[in-house]
């Protein structure tokens, strides 16, 4: 059952896109895996909103939550100029904070997949292949190392 949707770009709308999320997991039997599909998905609708759209209200971002490979998946676009993605996914270094927001959806994904220029983000995750306790596991791992990011 995929459900596609699309909201404004203003970070007010994340609790609409957290309840959605919410209702196609429950439905699909995410159970325990929710915690590590909402982190994720979560930081790239953020993304998607802050960074992509320059926070514009008028521009929109587009969702879709669909079912693949045993697991789930969620395509994130958005309207902006896009990004050379190719440098972010590693644990960033130093000081900085800057791509901590993709470090963080590539640990809690199983795959995560930039197209058109990083405008758009798919990320995978193998909800039949993951044991509980490592999706819970990683959320704390990740809560730990970055909590004022996923505030």
């Amino acid at each position: 059952m995929t459900e596609s949707f699309v909201i404004q770009s203003d970070i007010a709308n994340l609790p609409l896109v957290e309840e959605r999320l919410f209702h196609f997991c429950h439905e699909n039997n995410v159970g325990n895996y929710y915690s590590a599909v909402s982190v994720a998905v979560m930081q790239a609708v953020k993304n998607a909103i802050v960074h992509g759209n320059a926070s514009d209200s008028s521009k929109k971002v587009s969702l879709t939550f669909d079912t693949c490979r045993g697991g789930i998946c969620a395509e994130v676009s958005d309207e902006g100029r896009g990004f050379d993605f190719r440098q972010y996914g590693d644990l960033p270094s130093g000081d900085s904070t800057t791509g901590e927001g993709i470090f963080i959806m590539k640990s809690l994904s199983d795959r995560m997949v930039f197209s058109d220029e990083g405008r758009m983000v798919r990320l995978e995750f193998d909800v039949a292949g993951i044991d509980p306790s490592d999706a819970l596991e990683r959320v704390a791992i990740l809560q730990g190392r970055f909590a004022p990011v996923l505030v």
